[in-house]
């Protein structure tokens, strides 16, 4: 067991590629799935209907999730208002990314940083508190992420009182270096948690991508969901569900020091093993 669920709650949608059909007209499933960063686990995962979205199931996800105290992040399909407004109603936080879905918003918030923030000393930034920069160096690629935020946005707040429990909004620029060539980024987003430090807004953004990574990238790797053709009936949407559990099993059982791919071996040949995974499962069975 894991206890109380804390931290930053990332919240995106993955694609089971393999399990469409074109003969029979079916679309391959996609699910929106809740990943505790912190504790490495899955808490919830619902599939999209296939005459919706994702913007019509986070809602529904958001529903039987227990998030008191953490912050959930998610990709700008997610950045709507009644998403945020459940958000706060759960008494969590949010982290919300800004793009063309909502080109008024963006365009307060870009202009705001380019004229404002970005032209001041990064030295008073960040004795301030509004600037944190982390740089990561691997396999021959640099990636500097500078991250900035404003928390005295009132005049922001007046022009979208619509948004609850709009806090401040975040910045951030990240210059990629690979190969001789450098390619720079700016994302933008609004959070909600008072008194945000720069740090913990770029600490709490960088945690989003947890879920590709220990996710999304595992299912595929370790699980091969993406080759998996399982498709007739509720038969894919019940392997993922089934692949979701997998996933929360392996990774909380730490006494063996190797990959998900190689827990899910060594289970197959060895049921001592096997048998302390499942120990993991909790089915209130007694």
């Amino acid at each position: 067991m894991s206890g109380k669920v804390k931290g930053v709650v990332a919240i995106d949608g993955k694609t089971a590629r393999r399990s469409r059909e074109e003969a029979g007209d079916i679309k391959p499933i996609h699910t929106v799935s809740a990943w505790a960063v912190e504790s490495s686990l899955v808490l919830g995962q619902l599939c999209v209907d296939e005459k919706t979205n994702e913007i019509k199931t986070i809602p529904e996800l958001l529903d039987i999730l227990c998030l008191e105290g953490c912050i959930v992040t998610i990709d700008a399909m997610g950045t709507q208002k009644e998403i945020a407004r459940k958000i706060i109603h759960k008494n969590a936080d949010y982290i919300l990314q800004v793009k063309g879905n909502q080109q008024t918003l963006m365009d307060d918030i870009r202009e705001y940083f380019e004229k404002d923030v970005f032209t001041e000393k990064k030295d008073a930034l960040e004795k301030a508190e509004r600037y944190y920069k982390d740089l990561c160096k691997e396999h021959g690629r640099i990636e500097k992420r500078e991250y900035y935020v404003e928390n005295d946005i009132e005049w922001f707040r007046q022009r979208h009182p619509e948004w609850e429990g709009l806090a401040g909004i975040g910045a951030c620029v990240s210059t990629v270096t690979e190969k001789g060539n450098t390619v720079t980024a700016v994302n933008y987003a609004i959070y909600s948690r008072k008194g945000m430090t720069a740090a913990e807004y770029g600490k709490s953004e960088r945690a989003h991508w947890g879920i590709e990574n220990s996710l999304h990238w595992v299912l595929d790797i370790a699980f091969r969901e993406d080759e998996s053709r399982i498709r007739a009936g509720n038969a894919a949407e019940n392997m993922n569900m089934a692949r979701h559990i997998g996933v929360n099993l392996l990774k909380q059982e730490k006494s063996c020091k190797m990959g998900i791919a190689s827990k899910r071996k060594k289970c197959g040949y060895d049921m001592a093993y096997l048998y302390k995974v499942l120990g993991g499962l909790n089915t209130g069975i007694k």
